[in-house]
């Protein structure tokens, strides 16, 4: 599988520059962001959370997780748990499970980025494999995603 196709129409439709580059199989994020020679604070790993039967997407630096008791704090919610790779695989099927990109809106999701990575020139994600990521100026993410930011209290791995 290669770079997901909702993914290159979005890009290529909005005649956004990026850039594909190629590394070697990866899985985790720090892992991708280390074989690809990205910075941890650029690249950007996605997560998708049930919100009170609500699924989220939630844009944080590599090198973070997700804290759920906070996010359920911010999201007033009684219960937030990550998406089974079931779901996610539903959810995204033009991407291997794990690697989707961050661009929830084109899946039917409603996209939050943590606000470490709303500072950033630049940001590189899961181009919808575990072999190729997008580079891309952080200013046209946004104008395309309109993420809503969220302060993501983190534990560093």
């Amino acid at each position: 599988m290669s770079i997901s196709s909702r993914l290159r129409k979005l890009l290529d439709g909005h005649q956004i520059h990026y850039q594909v580059i190629h590394h070697a199989q990866a899985f985790t994020a720090p892992e991708i962001a280390e074989t690809a020679h990205e910075s941890g604070k650029e690249f950007a790993k996605t997560v998708v959370c049930n919100v009170d039967g609500v699924m989220k997407m939630i844009v944080l630096p590599a090198h973070e997780q997700v804290d759920l008791r906070h996010l359920a704090e911010v999201f007033h919610a009684g219960s937030v748990v990550l998406a089974t790779e079931t779901e996610l695989a539903a959810m995204f099927p033009d991407c291997e499970v794990g690697a989707m990109p961050p661009f929830g809106e084109i899946y039917g999701l409603e996209v939050m980025v943590d606000e470490h990575l709303a500072g950033n020139d630049l940001i590189s994600f899961n181009a919808g494999n575990h072999r190729e990521i997008i580079k891309m100026r952080y200013i046209d993410f946004d104008r395309l995603i309109k993420p809503k930011p969220v302060k993501v209290v983190r534990i560093v791995v």
